[in-house]
C-alpha cells in the first residue's frame, strides 16, 4: 500500500534515541478546498438517458428501459429467461454445461443482474469471484488449466481446482487524524488437479461486474472514445488514458476494446459469448471449440437463444440517481472534480449514435463516469496479467452509475476488480499509478468533504 504520509528528513527535526536517529513521521496539511462553484449539468440524474428507470430498490438493475415499446417485452423476456437458465437442467435436454464450469447459469455470478463479491470468510468457496490464468511467461492460457481455474464439474469429471480467499490487514491515517484500514487479498489454490500452477504464472482474480447500461456503452462512438486517450500524457495532467485494441472473432479485425476488467472485449457480443465458454463451457458460433476438444460440434447455445439472451443484455437499463439535489451531494460533485477523479471517470455528458434495430439505446445523453480507457493504477492493484495492449497494471475504468445501489440490490458493498475494497471509501483509497495524486488530496480532505464526495457516489 503506498503510505500515504511523509517521513521527514533528520535535518527536519528527527528525534535522537540512545545512539540512532528515529524519523518523526508527518501527516501532511489538510487539504481546504474552500468554496467551489456548483456542477450544474443538464438531466444528470438520468444517467441513462431516456432509457432511465426509477427504482431504488432490491429490482433496481434488471429493469426494462423506460423508452422501450411495449411490442418489445415479450423478447426483453425471452432473454432474460435465457440468462436465468440453469444450464445443469437435464428437463430441458441434455446437460450442456461443462464438463468443468465456474458456474451452470448467467444470474448465479450476476444475482439480480447486479455485482459479485469475495467469500465472507476463507472457508466460504468463492461463487462471483473467478481466476483468470496465464502462462508462466505471461503470454496465452495456461498450459494445464486454460484461461480460468474451474472449481466445478459434471458427475464424471474432477474440478480442477478450489482457491482459500484470504485478508491481511493494513492501516493509514487521513491528515485530519482519524485511521483507516484496508484489507489485501491473499490466495492459496488447492488440490489443484494437473499440479502446480508453476512459478510466475500470472493469476487475477475478478468478481462479476453489473449488467445494467451495456448496451448503451456499446452505442458510444468509438472516435469519442477515441479522442480522449492520451498515451503520451501530452497535456501533461499525469492522466494517459490508452485504448485497448482487441481482436474481433467474428470479422478478424482488430477493434477498440470496451468491455470487460480490462476492456479486452470489443463488442458486447463477444462478450457474452466468451463468458458463456469461460465461465458455463457452453459453445456458440463465436466460441465453437471446448477447452479440451480437438473439433467443434454443434453450438450449446443456439443462435436463437444467444439472439434472445443479447436483446436482454443490450436493453437492460440504468438506474436513476437519488438525492443529486441535496446540498452534500453536490459538494460532494465538486470535490470530485477538484481532487482529480473527473479525469478519468468523466462526469460530462456522452451521446451515443445510431444502433439498427435498437431506437432505445440510440441517441441518449448519458452520465457515464467512465472513459473506457486503460489507466495504469499502480503496483498495489496490479494483477501483472496482460490482456491485449493491457500491461499487468492497467484496468479500464468502470462506469459508476448505479454504484450507489449496490448495497441495495445485492447486499454488499465490495468493489474493484477483486472486491477487495469493503466499501467506497477503500475502493478510493487503494487507486494508484496515474490516480495516485487524487489519492492523496483525498486522504487530506477533512472530514466533512470526504463524506460529502461519498455522498455523490452514493447518489449515482
Amino acid at each position: 500500500m503506498r503510505v500515504p504520509w511523509s517521513i521527514a528528513g533528520i535535518s527536519a527535526g528527527a528525534l535522537l534515541v540512545g545512539a540512532a536517529w528515529a524519523t518523526v513521521i508527518r501527516r501532511p496539511e489538510p487539504l481546504l478546498l474552500g468554496a467551489l462553484p456548483p456542477v450544474v449539468l443538464p438531466g444528470v440524474e438520468r444517467s441513462g438517458g431516456a432509457t432511465t428507470v426509477t427504482d431504488p430498490g432490491r429490482n433496481a438493475f434488471g429493469r426494462a428501459p423506460m423508452n422501450m415499446p411495449r411490442s418489445r417485452w415479450p423478447d426483453f423476456y425471452a432473454g432474460k429467461g435465457v440468462f436465468d437458465r440453469d444450464w445443469s437442467e437435464a428437463g430441458r435436454g441434455p446437460v450442456l454445461v461443462g464438463p468443468l464450469f465456474s458456474a451452470s447459469s448467467c444470474m448465479t455470478c450476476h444475482v439480480k443482474d447486479g455485482r459479485g463479491q469475495p467469500p465472507a470468510s476463507p472457508s466460504e468457496a468463492p461463487v462471483s469471484l473467478v481466476f483468470q490464468l496465464s502462462a508462466p511467461e505471461g503470454a496465452g492460457p495456461h498450459p494445464l488449466y486454460g484461461g480460468q481455474l474451474d472449481a466445478h464439474a459434471l458427475e464424471g469429471h474432477v474440478p480442477e481446482g478450489h482457491v482459500r480467499v484470504e485478508f491481511e490487514e493494513t492501516r493509514g491515517t487521513f491528515a485530519t487524524g482519524e485511521p483507516y484500514s484496508l484489507v489485501r487479498p491473499r490466495y492459496q489454490f488447492q488440490g489443484l488437479v494437473h499440479g502446480p500452477l508453476g512459478d510466475g504464472a500470472p493469476v487475477s482474480a475478478r468478481v462479476s461486474p453489473v449488467n445494467f447500461g451495456l448496451g448503451l456503452l456499446e452505442a458510444l462512438p468509438e472516435a469519442a472514445i477515441l479522442a480522449r486517450a492520451d498515451p503520451e500524457d501530452r497535456d501533461h495532467d499525469g492522466i494517459s488514458g490508452r485504448a485497448n485494441q482487441v481482436l474481433d472473432v467474428e470479422t478478424g479485425a482488430t477493434r477498440l476494446g470496451r468491455f470487460g476488467w480490462k476492456a479486452n472485449q470489443p463488442t458486447l457480443r463477444q462478450q457474452v459469448a466468451h463468458a458463456l465458454l469461460a465461465d458455463m463451457g457452453l459453445t456458440t458460433t463465436l466460441y465453437p471449440l471446448e477447452q479440451g476438444r480437438d473439433a467443434p460440434g454443434a453450438p450449446e447455445v443456439t443462435p436463437d437463444d444467444l439472439e434472445q439472451l443479447m436483446i436482454y443484455m443490450r436493453l437492460v437499463a440504468v438506474p436513476k440517481r437519488r438525492d443529486w439535489e441535496a446540498p452534500e451531494v453536490q459538494r460532494g460533485h465538486a470535490v470530485f472534480r477538484a481532487i482529480g477523479c473527473a479525469a478519468c471517470h468523466i462526469d460530462t455528458p456522452q451521446e451515443t449514435g445510431t444502433v439498427e434495430g435498437f431506437d432505445e439505446v440510440s441517441g441518449q445523453v448519458l452520465y457515464t463516469y467512465t472513459d473506457l480507457l486503460l489507466h495504469d493504477l499502480g503496483e498495489d492493484l496490479a494483477d501483472g496479467r496482460p490482456d491485449g495492449l493491457a500491461t499487468g497494471q492497467e484496468w479500464r475504468t468502470p462506469p459508476l452509475w448505479g454504484i450507489g445501489l449496490v448495497e441495495v440490490v445485492n447486499k454488499h458493498t465490495r468493489f474493484l476488480h477483486d472486491g477487495r475494497a469493503r466499501n467506497l471509501e477503500e475502493a478510493v483509497l487503494w487507486h494508484g499509478g496515474e490516480a495516485a495524486p487524487a489519492q492523496a488530496r483525498y486522504v487530506r480532505l477533512p472530514r466533512e468533504d470526504r463524506a460529502a464526495l461519498l455522498a455523490f457516489l452514493k447518489s449515482l
